[in-house]
């Protein structure tokens, strides 16, 4: 217990016994090897956990009781897509016939597994109109990094190495600046416009022979569709630069609209997002790239290919030099077989429909709110909004992290806060296809509950949540204070 009364889960270390374990493995067989050389031996033992079967199990059943989950209940938080994960995806995952293989197998006895790759890159290439694929990223940044080693590659190719600068708008995800700035680029950002799309003068004055690339996310993170984007990538591609599609927000177009029809040259998407494979807690993630044509001999290898001859799958190197890796070997493949077995199962009018039903649930909780708070940009919405609490916040006292907290005491994940930080106390919500109308008028009632509880007793959510196994954590002190290591007493 701590001083407010609420059970603290102490740690498995702490819950240890000395003597007591779980399993008894039989004596060894194996002639005992030869001992690495004293300079890399760890001196003294091993701090290890020593607890029963019992109380293993039963301290991690608690700890998954305190976890609120996509399992649980709403999870909108914005930009993230945390839609449900169909159990049948997981059970698809589980199959012995998927698990039990390792990557270096005779390619003869891994058949089936090639064959679904090869099957996900098709439909992949199809969803975003692009022919070339590589399912090796292991995260949406991943695919970031690769889609710009890409890019980098091709102009080193044509001998211009000056082609340096990626223009990024301001409102685009963290990643973005990052995976640029690790490929060596120069990172320029680009303003937005009043509606909150891009500013198409100020993009004509940063575009230049240096220009490499525009990266651009289609709805953008204030989830509003560039409508100007076939202009864009008309710019951009006269100047010779290249397009980059952040995929992030491709639920909002996913059967609708295609990337490589917009005008861009690469993309990378996030399995773990659109294609419905458990996302959050830094659990496996799968990012794809895809590319256009003249861009395939930088495309990471290998990629999965079918013989004609004999219909025998098999993974390509390709020729020459360029045997580029991303990864240790074929980037997480049960991942990308949760996410064939959600497209599988969902079909094309499926998948179209999600997008359809994604877009319509977020101008429903949008128009449901509206009373209480405007979008900070615009009206129509794609998959997410964001709303801009400035003003409620000088009127009230209460921030927009204090209702982000009060929605946690409702039984509510909080929508994401304060980005995109283009917007002053920003809470963004994505409600996704999965939830149903009920659940979003219950969202919605509490939001207007938390915003008369603001304005008639604001103290009253500054220490929320307070129905939690964990009260409000000080973010400040658990950034420049964490404690990463265990130590004893």
């Amino acid at each position: 217990m701590d001083e407010t009364l609420k059970v603290i889960e102490p740690l498995l270390i702490e819950l240890s016994v000395p003597g007591r374990r779980g399993f008894k493995f039989a004596a060894s067989d194996v002639p005992r090897a030869q001992e690495p050389d004293s300079a890399i031996r760890r001196e003294g033992g091993v701090l290890l956990p020593q607890a029963s079967e019992l109380d293993t199990v039963r301290h991690f059943t608690r700890l998954a009781s305190m976890t609120f989950g996509v399992d649980m209940g709403p999870y909108p938080l914005g930009s993230c897509t945390m839609k449900y994960n169909p159990k049948l995806n997981e059970a698809c995952a589980s199959l012995d016939g998927f698990t039990a293989l390792h990557p270096l197998q005779d390619e003869d006895t891994v058949q089936g597994a090639l064959e679904l790759m090869y099957r996900m890159q098709e439909s992949l290439s199809e969803l975003v109109g692009m022919p070339c694929c590589t399912l090796a990223p292991c995260a949406g940044a991943h695919g970031e990094y690769t889609g710009l080693k890409i890019i980098r590659s091709y102009f080193h190719d044509k001998g211009q190495s000056n082609r340096n600068r990626i223009l990024i708008p301001v409102s685009a995800h963290g990643t973005n600046p990052a995976s640029a700035n690790v490929n060596g680029f120069e990172v320029v950002e680009v303003a937005s416009s009043s509606d909150g799309l891009v500013d198409m003068d100020d993009l004509r004055s940063k575009l230049d022979e240096n220009t490499a690339a525009l990266m651009l996310t289609n709805p953008n993170t204030l989830g509003l569709f560039e409508t100007d984007i076939l202009e864009i990538s008309r710019l951009v591609h006269e100047k010779g630069g290249l397009m980059y599609y952040d995929g992030a927000n491709f639920n909002a177009l996913m059967g609708w609209a295609r990337p490589g029809d917009m005008g861009f040259d690469v993309v990378h998407l996030n399995l773990h997002k659109t294609f419905s494979t458990p996302h959050g807690g830094g659990g496996p993630g799968s990012g794809p790239v895809l590319a256009k044509e003249h861009l395939r001999p930088f495309v990471p290898r290998p990629t999965v290919v079918r013989h004609k001859s004999d219909g025998r799958y098999a993974l390509s190197w390709g020729r020459g030099r360029r045997r580029t890796k991303v990864c240790a070997f074929w980037g997480n493949f049960l991942v990308v077989v949760r996410a064939y077995a959600y497209i599988l199962a969902m079909g094309s009018d499926g998948l179209r429909a999600a997008s359809t039903y994604a877009v319509l649930n977020a101008n429903y909780l949008r128009v449901s709110m509206q009373d209480i708070f405007s979008p900070a940009y615009g009206s129509l919405c794609k998959h997410e909004f964001v709303l801009g609490l400035a003003r409620f916040r000088e009127e009230t006292g209460v921030s927009a992290l204090d209702m982000a907290k009060g929605l946690i005491d409702l039984g509510f994940h909080p929508p994401t806060m304060y980005f995109p930080t283009i917007v002053h106390e920003a809470l963004m919500f994505e409600p996704t296809e999965s939830e149903s109308k009920d659940t979003l008028d219950s969202l919605s009632q509490a939001m207007h509950s938390l915003c008369e509880t603001a304005r008639t007793d604001a103290g009253a959510l500054h220490g929320a949540p307070v129905g939690t196994i964990i009260g409000r954590v000080d973010e400040v002190r658990a950034v420049k204070q964490p404690v990463l290591k265990y130590q004893e007493d």
